[in-house]
């Protein structure tokens, strides 16, 4: 690919690649930004010259992107958002009128919060966009690129330079099981714990375990016969097996309702989990971000005091 000159790039060809790579349809993207099909087309065909890339070929009824294309797009999304709030610096952030994209990332630990977030965001803010990524291993660094706004995530991350948090509060831990499984009715001991198998979540390619380390300090032994890949699964699978799950309270609330679980207390001393929320310290006073922290700050709290206690 030849050296890109980029005084010949113009901005909207950007624009209206971003929207491109979402349709994949020149018509639909035509629609969406009262265009005509031919200039989007012309569009198209000037940033493939420019770039030396194909970049959507239709097949198959839709258009499919080239690998660079699907690089490209996820390069472009942060700059051209960032572009948008660096132009109107100085506006008052009204929700109600605002058309920003926010993006946030959750954990499944916390399944309830989005539901809550995202129900609050259309009522305030019913023109904006919001989407849900994951937390993974380069989260901060996305919120230090301008890829996510907003991070809920354990506070044992490594820092990265302009990124910045507040204390979330720590989730705390109990042992689940079904209502007829055969420790239910018995009294609740380490060692009654230890005698019977466990369902776990294994994070990512992490051989770090909480219960694991804390469960083995206190001497006691944990059979688990079955690890999953998610959070979600846990409590489904408990209602079907004689399994005992230890996890964070505030991801079994509607499970012990739902699938008549019982709660009891872990018979040992299991640390909180620290969680902090994250964004990019040159967002400290925006508003727009302000507002976006203060809606996860206050539905996670709400999460926070429903908790049961054992």
């Amino acid at each position: 690919m030849n050296k890109i000159d980029l005084r010949r790039i113009d901005l909207n060809l950007l624009l209206i690649f971003e929207v491109l790579m979402h349709e994949r349809s020149v018509t639909r993207t035509a629609e969406a930004l009262n265009r005509t099909q031919s200039a989007i087309s012309h569009a198209l065909a000037r940033l493939r010259e420019q770039l030396g890339d194909p970049l959507l070929v239709k097949a198959g009824g839709v258009m499919q992107p080239s690998p660079f294309a699907l690089q490209l797009v996820e390069e472009v999304r942060p700059i051209l958002r960032n572009i948008e709030r660096v132009l109107q610096p100085h506006e008052t952030f009204e929700p109600h009128t605002s058309k920003l994209n926010f993006r946030i990332a959750l954990p499944d630990v916390v399944p309830n919060l989005f539901p809550l977030i995202a129900q609050s965001f259309i009522q305030q803010a019913p023109n904006a966009l919001l989407e849900w990524c994951n937390v993974g291993d380069k989260v901060l660094m996305q919120i230090a690129e301008g890829q996510v706004d907003a991070c809920l995530a354990p506070a044992h991350l490594r820092t990265v330079d302009g990124v910045t948090s507040c204390d979330m509060g720590g989730l705390e831990w109990a042992c689940y099981m079904r209502r007829q499984h055969p420790a239910a009715s018995q009294t609740w001991t380490a060692e009654l714990w230890q005698s019977h198998s466990h369902i776990a979540v294994r994070v990512g390619d992490s051989p770090h375990n909480p219960v694991g380390k804390s469960s083995i300090n206190a001497g006691l032994t944990r059979h688990v016969a079955i690890w999953v890949p998610k959070f979600s699964a846990i409590a489904p699978i408990l209602a079907q097996t004689d399994l005992i799950a230890t996890m964070p309270k505030i991801l079994m609330q509607d499970s012990l309702r739902e699938l008549d679980l019982v709660q009891r207390p872990v018979p040992y001393e299991q640390q909180p989990i620290s969680q902090r929320l994250y964004w990019a310290e040159r967002y400290n006073n925006d508003p727009a971000n302000q507002w976006l922290r203060q809606l996860i700050k206050q539905h996670f709290e709400t999460l926070q005091s429903a908790v049961e206690t054992d």
